[in-house]
């Protein structure tokens, strides 16, 4: 689960971590109110969605007056802001947030993931914060230094220290950004969080540490325990056809192919989208029904991918293990009947009962297409979804 820029930095706030001042607003009046309340002379206009690269696609600038306030609230506002994380569409500005001005010095970048392989979270800092952290990733690499956390003992001063030293922070201001990555650990720890990032961190003529952006992934599997970080959820800025599928405990993922993939377990399902592309086919999903599947959730999910106006053919590969291939397929024969499913479907089933669900598939008087092994089943799906 993603949140917007001004709800990371409240949660920053919250743990020392000094940020501007700022105001969420939701209309132009909004925005004037919020410049008139923060004062000063200038402020930032930001737009609010959940994607990076806003600036570079127009959805940060800067005003120097209330009537310039008005105005470049008036052109985000509402715009389909195309940025190098959204759709090529882009996303629809529906928030925004006014900030006083910062005197910038140095920009400076943090970032926090949990590391898999050594099971720690890897604080990641460097001296070339700003808009092109992805190029200084990919072509400087020694410019981002790293530090692994032991989780029984947190980020200590000397770990903080060090990693400040490195990237540049004058010495009368390490101790601040001590604080700022301290502050920074221990939101991500006792939030659960996936990734929190601010791009950028910057010192100030006056030697302050200031978090001036905040991009915050939560782990969906933990948010049980946060329900004040449920309530910070926008709609809005989710694909709806995953919101729908997490109504019935389905794992969507919207994908830019044409072949849907219906498939219990996220290994296989993963390894079911990569044969499709293997074969020259293009997943337009990724969808596990889990364990648990019954005649209704695989109808639902039918359902969603039927949304899709760019589908033109369905693979169902399943492993019957927890769940048996017999009620797959009376799942599969209920849903195609019940959606009035009109392009090729299909399905290769192996394990518990594969020979019942086998046998059900083939009496159902259904055009399905049925398959043994996953290279043939991508195979069949490829070339269906190809009108051939």
């Amino acid at each position: 689960m993603k949140i917007h820029e001004y709800q990371g930095k409240e949660i920053l706030r919250k743990y020392g971590v000094v940020v501007p001042r700022g105001l969420p607003c939701f209309s132009v009046d909004d925005a004037i109110k919020a410049a008139q309340e923060l004062g000063g002379p200038v402020w930032v206009v930001k737009a609010q969605i959940h994607a990076g690269g806003r600036g570079k696609g127009g959805g940060v600038k800067l005003a120097k007056s209330l009537d310039e306030v008005k105005k470049i609230a008036g052109e985000i506002l509402g715009m389909q802001l195309i940025t190098h994380q959204t759709s090529p569409e882009g996303q629809k500005v529906r928030r925004l947030l006014v900030e006083e001005g910062a005197d910038i010095k140095k920009e400076y970048y943090l970032g926090l993931v949990v590391d898999r392989v050594t099971q720690q979270v890897c604080v990641m800092a460097s001296s070339e914060g700003g808009m092109d952290i992805e190029e200084v990733a990919e072509h400087t690499p020694e410019l981002i230094h790293k530090a692994y956390i032991d989780p029984a003992v947190g980020l200590t001063d000397a770990e903080a220290d060090d990693l400040a030293r490195k990237i540049g922070v004058p010495e009368g201001s390490v101790v601040k950004c001590r604080l700022a990555l301290q502050g920074l650990y221990k939101a991500f720890w006792e939030t659960d969080a996936s990734l929190a990032e601010i791009n950028p961190l910057i010192l100030t003529g006056s030697g302050d540490i200031i978090a001036l952006d905040a991009k915050w992934n939560f782990d969906s599997n933990a948010l049980y325990r946060h329900p004040e970080i449920v309530e910070l959820r926008d709609l809005d800025e989710e694909d709806p056809a995953e919101i729908e599928a997490s109504k019935f405990d389905l794992s969507y993922i919207s994908l830019d192919g044409n072949i849907g993939c219906l498939v219990n377990g996220a290994g296989l399902a993963m390894a079911t989208m990569d044969t499709i592309k293997l074969f020259g086919g293009e997943p337009a999903n990724f969808l596990d029904v889990g364990g648990g599947a019954t005649a209704e959730k695989v109808t639902e999910a039918f359902k969603i991918m039927l949304k899709n106006p760019n589908l033109k053919a369905i693979l169902v590969n399943i492993f019957g293990g927890i769940m048996r291939c017999d009620v797959i397929a009376e799942g599969v024969i209920a849903a195609s009947k019940a959606v009035g499913l009109a392009v090729p479907l299909v399905v290769r089933m192996k394990g518990t009962n594969e020979d019942l669900g086998k046998k059900l598939l083939a009496e159902s008087g259904l055009p399905i297409i049925s398959a043994n092994s996953m290279a043939e089943a991508a195979q069949k799906v490829v070339t269906a979804a190809q009108g051939k």
